[in-house]
């Protein structure tokens, strides 16, 4: 029987460090003058963090030097590194275990696929880096989702092709990079925002192991 490849992303999938990058965002635009709410996140969801700056900086009409947006961005990832210090195993979003386990039993291929630099560690921290027969993070790609790059190299370096593999995604570039790979979407959260997903669950708890068994055969 072909393998298949489970990719997951990271933030918001398996860890909700989503928080973090929202708190470290939300501390630069304060200093900015720029006010920058849960809704304008929204937007950064699954987007590099040149253009995160980019965005936010729009949201206060403010023209920038190459000079100073370097400083922020190292500001901002110092900032968002200073709260990931303390993570632990209790970060790992509800039922993401189980279907690790499930997935390793079976003896399918699992993978990382994440815009984040900072994958490593954190799947260090949450003690679930053992996992992993790939990891491909934003150390190891150029191009931001919806660009399918870091899942087709995900499947390369597991020698999968496009169509048994799998991506877990919370967010629409990514749901769109999967599709555009021509692999199977699955979306983890809201239904109505990751539409274009071929299976939509809210989180992992609503996943049921059958339907795991399901696209492995």
């Amino acid at each position: 029987m072909t393998k298949k490849a489970f990719i997951f992303d990271l933030d918001g999938v398996i860890v909700d460090t989503a928080k973090y990058h929202f708190l470290a965002w939300q501390k630069l635009a304060q200093e900015l003058g720029i006010e920058f709410t849960p809704e304008h996140n929204e937007e950064l969801k699954g987007v590099s963090r040149v253009r995160s700056l980019d965005i936010i900086l729009a949201l206060g009409n403010i023209e920038a030097s190459q000079e100073d947006k370097n400083k922020w961005l190292i500001q901002k990832n110092e900032d968002y590194l200073s709260y990931l210090v303390d993570m632990d195993e209790s970060e790992i979003l509800p039922g993401v275990v189980t279907v690790l386990e499930f997935i390793k039993e079976k003896q399918q291929l699992i993978a990382l696929g994440s815009a984040s630099k900072n994958a490593r560690p954190i799947l260090e921290k949450t003690g679930i880096l053992h996992f992993f027969d790939a990891i491909v993070d934003g150390n190891d790609v150029s191009n931001a989702k919806p660009d399918p790059e870091v899942f087709l190299r995900a499947a390369q370096l597991l020698n999968v092709s496009n169509e048994n593999a799998i991506v877990f995604e919370d967010s629409v570039a990514g749901i769109q990079a999967a599709n555009i790979a021509n692999m199977i979407s699955v979306g983890i959260g809201d239904a109505t925002i990751l539409h274009e997903a071929k299976y939509n669950f809210k989180d992992f708890t609503f996943m049921d192991l059958d339907f795991i068994e399901g696209l492995i055969n």
